[in-house]
């Protein structure tokens, strides 16, 4: 599976004719874990400032780091989920920079030798393409802490809770052409790494972000010279950025300029990326192997004991539900987009029409969660409580019509759905003595449809209309259909 040829898909129109987008991402992602990389502070989100600090985190004389195994397993995790090469030894180095709120005045990070090498993620799209973005590699690091500059007009805060955290750098190539395949790639991700528990992707507490690289070049020519957008922290940000950005380079090239290699911010709220600095190459951060830790080493047999352990990931998830459900792949590709939503689906479908219990929770529960801020975790209406109802209308006991009524029940009162039917008299009328005087009544009150519809028998919908309004949605819509064509005398 390859990305579609340039030529076909998601070319920019300049003034000079057309231009073509290529994006590469680095997603710095938190790793889930109690305590940070090389010390034993809490990663809690939320703590006072300087509340989750360390020794080793503030860097304090004489603090030597220990790596934390947890961080180490949950990249081997992410790695197995990327279908990347684990690397059964790498190395540690220190990435030399000054920043106000990293106190060692480097960052251990890894370079030549990370933990995860080449992998890929699977990308469908909602025009129907499949692209293969590859990943480059991903690296275990330290986060820095957090400056605050906001409270004072004179002084600048610094806030270490963050300071030693444990980060995954994914990086892939650049295998993107639109921001709408960058959008799908970050989602898919973060989609991939909350199946695998090793990162929470929560992007408003900034447990994942994006620094994206972009560039632009004519279709079929060598790659441009690339800009790094930082820390763009939510995905429709994403997208804008890599819009304004790619219009701003081409702008320059038309007019005859040169495009500098440089690190941009995206300040959303006047939608432009601005220049932060001239863009740093490894020379620059003088990379050599920490030496206060020595090479991280496991065997095969530690890889294999987590692989074993791997839930089931999304793409193979969404071929289940295909094949065991009948599912289309776009509902496929709606339920397995969490895995909570996914496990909510299945527990409704468990001994149920696939298709009806799709429907029901893509359609009507999900439009519900999202009009009243809920999340399926949060959901008034369990999925037993929606499978009940399901049960009820494949039994014939309500109609259509009468289970939306009692999915709104259920939503405001709670309660058992069979229990409400025979509590508030909600069951189906198949009674076919009583539909007949219904469909009687309605005959001998519209004499003028009458002859419209033996002459037009698409009308045949309005009586149906009329009988169930007359028994409060009640009826059998098939019973009455039969009825109104027997009497009527529409085959």
């Amino acid at each position: 599976m390859m990305n579609a040829p340039a030529a076909t898909q998601n070319l920019i129109k300049g003034a000079t004719g057309d231009w073509e987008i290529v994006i590469g991402m680095e997603i710095h992602a938190q790793v889930s874990s109690q305590s940070k990389l090389f010390s034993g502070a809490s990663t809690a989100f939320g703590g006072a400032p300087n509340d989750h600090v360390s020794l080793v985190d503030a860097a304090f004389p004489g603090m030597l780091p220990v790596i934390n195994a947890e961080c180490v397993a949950q990249a081997v995790r992410t790695g197995l989920g990327l279908k990347a090469q684990i690397n059964l030894k790498s190395v540690f180095d220190r990435k030399n920079y000054f920043y106000p709120d990293l106190p060692q005045g480097y960052q251990i990070s890894q370079f030549k030798h990370p933990i995860v090498g080449e992998g890929e993620v699977i990308v469908d799209l909602l025009d129907g393409r499949r692209i293969v973005v590859g990943i480059e590699r991903l690296h275990l690091e330290q986060d820095a802490g957090k400056s605050v500059h906001d409270l004072s007009p004179g002084e600048s805060y610094v806030d270490l809770n963050r300071s030693g955290v444990a980060l995954m750098e994914i990086v892939s190539r650049p295998d993107l052409r639109s921001s709408e395949e960058a959008k799908a790639y970050v989602t898919k991700l973060r989609t991939i790494l909350r199946y695998l528990g090793t990162c929470d992707g929560d992007m408003d507490k900034g447990n994942l972000r994006a620094d994206v690289n972009v560039s632009v070049r004519r279709p079929g020519e060598p790659l441009g010279t690339r800009c790094e957008i930082k820390n763009v922290n939510s995905i429709r940000f994403i997208g804008q950025a890599i819009e304004y950005e790619a219009r701003r380079q081409i702008g320059i090239l038309e007019d005859g300029g040169a495009i500098d290699q440089e690190t941009r911010l995206y300040d959303a709220g006047k939608n432009e990326t601005r220049s932060m600095r001239s863009k740093e190459e490894a020379h620059d951060y003088r990379y050599f192997p920490d030496p206060d830790l020595l090479p991280l080493t496991f065997d095969q047999a530690f890889v294999d004991g987590l692989a074993a352990e791997l839930p089931e990931l999304p793409d193979a998830k969404k071929e289940r539900f295909i094949t065991q459900y009948g599912l289309s792949a776009y509902d496929a590709d709606v339920l397995v987009a969490e895995r909570d939503t996914a496990d909510f689906f299945e527990e409704v479908a468990r001994g149920r029409d696939g298709k009806a219990a799709a429907n029901w929770v893509i359609n009507e529960l999900f439009g519900r969660l999202n009009k009243e801020g809920h999340t399926v975790s949060t959901s008034p209406v369990s999925a037993a409580q929606l499978g009940g109802i399901i049960d009820l209308i494949g039994e014939k006991v309500i109609s259509g019509k009468i289970a939306k009524d009692l999915f709104e029940i259920v939503w405001s009162e709670g309660g058992d759905p069979r229990v409400l039917v025979e509590e508030r008299g909600l069951k189906q009328v198949t009674d076919t003595g009583a539909i007949e005087a219904a469909v009687d009544a309605i005959i001998a009150g519209n004499p003028d449809k009458v002859e419209q519809v033996k002459l037009k028998p698409t009308l045949l919908g309005w009586f149906v209309g009329q009988v169930m309004k007359s028994t409060g949605g009640k009826a059998n819509p098939q019973a009455v259909n039969d009825v109104l064509k027997a009497k009527l005398g529409i085959e």
